[in-house]
């Protein structure tokens, strides 16, 4: 007995030893750790992917095998980076020469570590992945999660582009969807300079994972009698009736279910309220969301929580907003809604409260995938980190030079003769511009799609494209993945099985004339991304058009569905289900015309602007803007933080409606107002100080462009040239151009150096943590502190200059002391700083980008710290800079000897200036010098040679 227990035991450690040598195995790039399941829904494997010195990719599947589905969004990066295997008796961890990550043999749980030991995020504790089965259409797949523990003070940055004004994600949720005015973008940038990018193209949530609720469900509702189940919705209506009912929640959000409306009587004639007690079911904070079109207001506890807010009709917008609530205590609970338009929406949903623990952890969610995927991204800074990224999902390339310049574009221009007389009369005032935009709708009524022009209105459409390009103009034109089923463009789709069949079997109808019926291309198809632009390519290509605006490419198919239709509306996609590939659609559809046009032409560079996008989006030379957001102050201010957390979700180029796109009546009838009277009103003098204000904002954009419904965007039709906003504005547009070295030097350096252009403060003052929750200003390059006046009639503003650093008013050249502060800010000056130790290159005064020769050049050095800046320039309209053919010229600021080096040339192409002059002003503290192109300064030849120059 004794004996044999002995063998048994022996062979029981032979067997765990050799059991030991399997929990993981080494592949070419990592290991596979394999881990014991209690359940079948547990992690059986987790893989660790090397793709390069600060790159790991992590994938995890409760099943035998990972999946071979082919990544849209990284590819193929890292072979051959050296790594080290080590395991112990409950790790196995994997070293480059930069981090380490191990995985919990037992729990699957995965931690990374910089290269000298310190923790740089770690899943949580038991590994914090669930895996839900979900089957699509056949195909069977996970709902998924992914936890992660976060400390304290770490915050969240990223997310692509959202509306509810909110920058630092810590503690925050917010679900991933593709949206008109909303962009999603799976990837967080942490102030602890590491990222993580979630590879799923699902309906995904950052944050808690649960969908928000009805309100019944997280509180008990009581109506104004007292009565418990239900609050009360009041309808009045315009001509006196009024309509009470019980309504035991609120949310008309969305096609369906706005139909549970009183439809007696047009909604846009009523006012709406909704009223009485909230008991909370649980303490603690409670997050709302408040989703709304027309006027809306909230009060709880008869205070206002929700101030006036206004959306369109047709555009809703979202609000968020917590309040710390007891359970079992009623507060009063009031929501005034006055609809705007035939159509309009109000909803309200709720979440339970959520231990603050837990809810500042890191969480992922997405609705299908085959397995956890994600990518961890670790740098030493946050551009390190961005550049991680890029070496991920794609460079970002140079743009053309004349897409730094401005754009205007307004809804629409009706005629050729429409564009090319406001484009002439920018000419004519000494504007500058760059590019015009032709909108949609330039097509017959009934032949969206077709990419033919209205004859009637667009008489010769190549004669205007060679118009504007006399002009020494560019123009965009608007092309939407949309066809109208009677066009040819359709039906040559159609026969392939490239079209969404959905809404044509449903006959659902647009909203132009009478109607049509049309649906979109399938975009994940790679023969219908070839027809799609081979009909661009026939049809608009060859008139000669310069760049492509990617309209409604979220996709939006029928606007307002619910989300359950619009998936069932876009898809099955040739990949699978459109469940599965939600949020791709922009990114499929940037493939098309980006290889497309490289393929037809590659001495002309691509240039994309699309309303929705995803990560990688940079690489097909493609910018994103802020969908059609509403004429409001507020909505003004959400772009800057909207703007910043697109820039660090790693895509450089965004832009947004100058203005906002859509247009309060009041706004409306107060240009009509004046045309008759000729007498600034109330609304229209209003309306002329939001514009000014959001130029001067717009001035310091990657992208600088002006765009909305009526009244026109056109400067002269703002205001006239006694007016001081038209003064702010043509300012601002002229020092656009005078900083186009600058500019043009920053776009450089995102495809060099993976730069981000439009920079929130946490990118450079990491360690100053006052700036965490800073989504109000931002730096634009190196340089210069921007800070937008986003209050009507404010002439002054609050800003914070971070401490340790000197700083210069950029207007005047005095030193603004560091810290909080009210800093003026009079009508036609937005406040700006300049950092100590920048360098500024300034060129001549312009009417377009290409003008002139940049070969007189004013540099500003401010003194109190070394500085430097590399001025880039190339060909500005090819692709030549891809084969080396650029040049770049460092310049170098020794604060100490007050002495700038001007480096030897580096690079060359056809037609840089061999010989320069450069008339450098040096700023100081004891030499205040106003900013002025005129102003003299120390006057140097170059020759690209290296030279240095005392000041």
């Amino acid at each position: 007995m004794n004996l044999r227990f002995s063998h048994f035991a022996i062979f029981s450690c032979v067997l765990l030893f050799s059991c030991s040598h399997k929990n993981f195995e080494k592949i070419d790039n990592g290991i596979v750790v394999n881990i014991p399941q209690k359940s079948e829904l547990d992690v059986n494997k987790v893989k660790l992917e090397v793709l390069g010195d600060k790159l790991i990719k992590v994938s995890a599947t409760p099943e035998d095998k990972f999946s071979d589905r082919k990544s849209l969004i990284c590819s193929s990066v890292g072979e051959n980076i050296p790594f080290s295997v080590e395991e112990n008796d409950s790790l196995v961890s994997l070293a480059t020469s930069q981090i380490k990550a191990s995985v919990n043999k037992t729990t699957g749980q995965v931690k990374f570590f910089d290269k000298e030991g310190h923790p740089i995020l770690v899943e949580n504790n038991g590994g914090g992945k669930e895996f839900t089965p979900i089957e699509v259409e056949g195909k069977k797949g996970y709902t998924i999660r992914q936890l992660f523990e976060s400390p304290v003070d770490e915050a969240f940055y990223g997310l692509g582009q959202h509306q509810s004004d909110e920058f630092n994600y810590k503690g925050k949720n917010e679900e991933l969807y593709q949206y008109n005015t909303k962009v999603a973008v799976p990837f967080i940038v942490s102030n602890k300079n590491y990222g993580l990018l979630w590879d799923s193209y699902s309906l995904s949530r950052f944050g808690n994972p649960e969908e928000y609720s009805q309100l019944y469900k997280v509180f008990n509702l009581y109506d104004k009698k007292g009565e418990k189940g239900a609050l009360t919705g009041t309808y009045k209506y315009k001509s006196g009736d009024v309509i009470e009912r019980r309504e035991d929640s609120l949310y008309y959000a969305d096609l369906k279910t706005i139909k549970n409306l009183p439809d007696k009587y047009p909604l846009y004639t009523s006012t709406v309220t909704y009223e009485g007690d909230l008991e909370a079911l649980e303490s603690g904070n409670h997050k709302f969301i408040l989703y709304y079109a027309g006027y809306t207001k909230l009060y709880i506890d008869n205070k206002l929580v929700v101030p006036e807010i206004w959306r369109t009709a047709w555009n809703p917008n979202s609000y968020k907003f917590n309040i710390d609530m007891e359970k079992g205590k009623r507060a009063s609970f009031k929501i005034e809604w006055i609809p705007d338009g035939g159509q309009s929406y109000c909803a309200l949903r709720a979440l339970s409260p959520v231990a603050e623990s837990e809810q500042n952890k890191q969480s992922w969610w997405s609705e299908m995938n085959p397995q956890i995927d994600y990518y961890f991204v670790y740098g030493k800074n946050m551009d390190e980190v961005i550049s991680g990224y890029r070496t991920l999902t794609g460079k970002a390339p140079v743009m053309p030079k004349w897409a730094m310049g401005f754009w205007q574009s307004r809804e629409r221009y009706k005629t050729q003769e429409e564009l090319l007389t406001n484009l002439t009369e920018f000419r004519k005032r000494n504007i500058p511009i760059d590019n015009i935009v032709l909108d949609w709708s330039y097509w017959p009524e009934d032949a969206w799609g077709s990419h033919e022009f209205d004859k009637n209105r667009f008489p010769n459409p190549k004669a205007m494209v060679d118009s504007v390009h006399s002009l020494n103009a560019n123009i965009m034109i608007s092309v939407w993945p949309k066809f109208y089923y009677t066009t040819e463009h359709y039906k040559e789709l159609d026969k392939n099985g490239w079209m969404y069949r959905k809404a044509v079997n449903d006959s659902i109808r647009d909203w132009i004339g009478k109607g049509y019926i049309g649906s979109f291309y399938d975009a994940y198809s790679e023969g219908a991304r070839k027809m799609f632009w081979g009909q661009m390519k026939d049809h608009l290509y060859s008139l000669g058009i310069d760049a492509w605006w990617m309209d409604a490419s979220e996709p939006d198919i029928c606007s307002n569905s619910d989300i359950q239709e619009r998936k069932a509306l876009s898809g099955p996609t040739a990949l699978g289900p459109s469940t599965e590939y939600f949020n791709t659609y922009a990114l499929m559809n940037a493939d098309a015309i980006y290889k497309g046009q490289r393929e037809t032409d590659n001495n002309k560079r691509v240039f994309l602007l699309t309303r929705s996008g995803f990560a990688g989006l940079q690489k097909y030379s493609t910018a994103t803007w802020s969908g059609d957001i509403a004429t409001r102050w507020e909505d003004m201010k959400a772009q800057i933080s909207a703007g910043l957390n697109f820039a660090i979700s790693g895509i450089p180029y965004w832009t947004m409606d100058i203005g906002g796109f859509c247009v309060e009546k009041r706004y409306e009838n107060g240009q009509r107002e004046y045309d008759k009277t000729m007498k600034e009103n109330a609304d229209y003098k209003e309306w002329r100080e939001l514009n000014t204000r959001w130029y001067q904002f717009g001035a310091f954009c990657p992208l600088y462009r002006a765009h909305g419904q009526f009244p026109y965007r056109e400067i002269w039709n703002i205001a006239p040239e006694s007016h001081p906003a038209y003064k702010s504005m043509v300012y601002y547009t002229k020092l656009r151009y005078n900083m186009m070295p600058y500019i043009y030097s920053l776009a450089g350096m995102t495809y060099l150096n993976d730069y981000t252009i439009m920079r929130p403060l946490i990118m450079d003052f990491t360690s100053d943590s006052n700036v965490n929750n800073i989504g109000d200003q931002y730096m634009f390059g190196p340089s210069l502190m921007v800070c937008p006046v986003y209050k009507y009639e404010a002439r002054s503003r609050k800003i914070y200059l971070p401490e340790g650093e000197t700083w210069y008013d950029f207007y005047s050249g005095k030193v603004v002391k560091g810290g909080s502060q009210n800093v003026e800010a009079p009508y036609e000056r937005i406040p700006l700083f300049v950092r100590a130790g920048a360098i500024m290159p300034y060129g001549p005064d312009m009417q377009y980008s290409t003008e002139k020769p940049a070969d007189n050049i004013t540099i500003y050095v401010y003194d109190g710290k070394d500085g430097d800046f590399t001025l880039y320039e190339d060909e500005a309209v090819n692709y030549n800079y891809e084969k080396g053919n650029y040049s770049t010229i460092n310049f170098k600021y020794n604060s100490k000897n007050k002495t700038v080096t001007i480096g030897e040339r580096k690079g060359k192409f056809n037609g840089m200036l061999n010989n320069r002059k450069f008339n450098i002003i040096l700023v100081s503290g004891d030499k205040v010098r106003p900013f002025d192109l005129n102003a003299k300064g120390v006057n140097v030849e170059y020759n690209g040679k290296q030279i240095s120059v005392n000041l």
